[in-house]
């Protein structure tokens, strides 16, 4: 099982991406969400899910650990297959889905190409205990300061914790220090909580 690939852009399209990694190139479908954060020439890590079929070995890459996270839930539910969940992902960011999933709106959801009311109910009915939101706050701050709140809420959920009185710690001690790593931030969110 690959977790992520970590090397050098060498091409990429609003749905695929080639990353160099020790001179092979690997050929990853990624969603436009991911499109929008990565750029040829640079390097980047991109967390992998694999899709092994009989007739092919697909890659899809994420940049985010939780766009990861919502494809794997998405390919569950019946009636979502990889590219549908692409699909999904390429409409709203992780956030949103999280938000339209938890809120019950189905009239978004159909609103995704191929997505029609029934998938989209069944979308919901499906994984809306499965998202965790919370009371509605959403993760605030620059890219590295939303990543290093993004790990240690996950740090905090593997040890047990429940996803919104988590990041309601996080989203706290955040505001009060910005510059904190995900060590520093782990260690403040243990004590509060």
């Amino acid at each position: 099982m690959i977790e992520y690939l970590k090397g050098k852009i060498t091409e990429i399209t609003p749905a695929n991406a080639v990353i160099e990694c020790y001179g092979v190139g690997y050929d990853v479908n990624i969603s436009l969400t991911s499109y929008s954060l990565l750029k040829e020439g640079e390097e980047c890590k991109i967390y992998i899910y694999e899709a092994i079929r009989e007739d092919a070995h697909l890659l899809y890459g994420f940049v985010k650990k939780q766009e990861r996270e919502l494809f794997i839930l998405l390919i569950s539910v019946s009636g979502v297959g990889p590219n549908t969940a692409r699909i999904i992902l390429s409409s709203f960011t992780p956030s949103e889905l999280e938000n339209v999933i938890a809120s019950g709106n189905v009239g978004l959801l159909k609103n995704v190409k191929g997505i029609g009311t029934k998938t989209a109910e069944r979308i919901i009915v499906d994984l809306k205990d499965k998202i965790k939101v919370g009371d509605s706050t959403f993760i605030i701050g620059t890219r590295e300061e939303q990543e290093v709140q993004e790990e240690t809420i996950a740090a905090l959920v593997m040890l047990g914790y429940p996803q919104p009185a988590a990041k309601k710690v996080v989203q706290k001690i955040s505001k009060e220090n910005p510059a904190y790593k995900v060590e520093e931030l782990i260690k403040a969110a243990l004590k509060a909580l």
